[in-house]
């Protein structure tokens, strides 16, 4: 199976960026995974918040594939521990062809992509910036990988 990350914007900070590519690659030994960055969108003064996320919406659902399953990470979505990533991690890997995380610009997602979208994830009830939510989803997604592993870098 293979995974993918699409993000609105690159990330800015560069510790935030450092990060995440030592757990891109760390995941690369697991599965393929690949972040797609969609670049901020241009002017944006002058659009409302709906125009904003619906331009941002035609954006992300261009990256998607008919048969990719779509899970958006959004604050109303399913909490899960990390065991339990886990487990529905291994079980999108048996039924999965291509299993696409999206991350929202900062007004979310539209309509559209949420219509699209197969699931819904949230990382926590506390509120991430955006550059941080990309960072703890990948430390996530490798550390899910380890626990279907059996490997060491997960504690219970």
């Amino acid at each position: 199976m293979k995974t993918e990350l699409i993000l609105i914007g690159k990330t800015t900070d560069k510790h935030f960026a450092a990060g995440i590519d030592d757990y891109r690659e760390r995941i690369g030994h697991y599965m393929p995974f690949n972040i797609t960055v969609i670049p901020e969108l241009k002017n944006t003064k002058s659009l409302t918040e709906e125009q904003q996320k619906a331009k941002e919406g035609e954006l992300v659902l261009q990256k998607i594939q008919p048969t990719d399953t779509v899970v958006l990470l959004d604050e109303h979505g399913k909490e899960m521990r990390s065991v339990e990533f886990a487990d529905w991690l291994q079980r999108k890997q048996n039924t999965a062809k291509r299993l696409v995380f999206v991350v929202g610009g900062p007004y979310g997602f539209s309509t559209a992509v949420y219509e699209r979208a197969n699931e819904q994830l949230s990382l926590s009830k506390m509120t991430f910036s955006h550059q941080m939510v990309r960072l703890v989803f990948v430390e996530q997604l490798y550390r899910a990988c380890t626990i279907i592993k059996g490997e060491p870098y997960h504690h219970e």
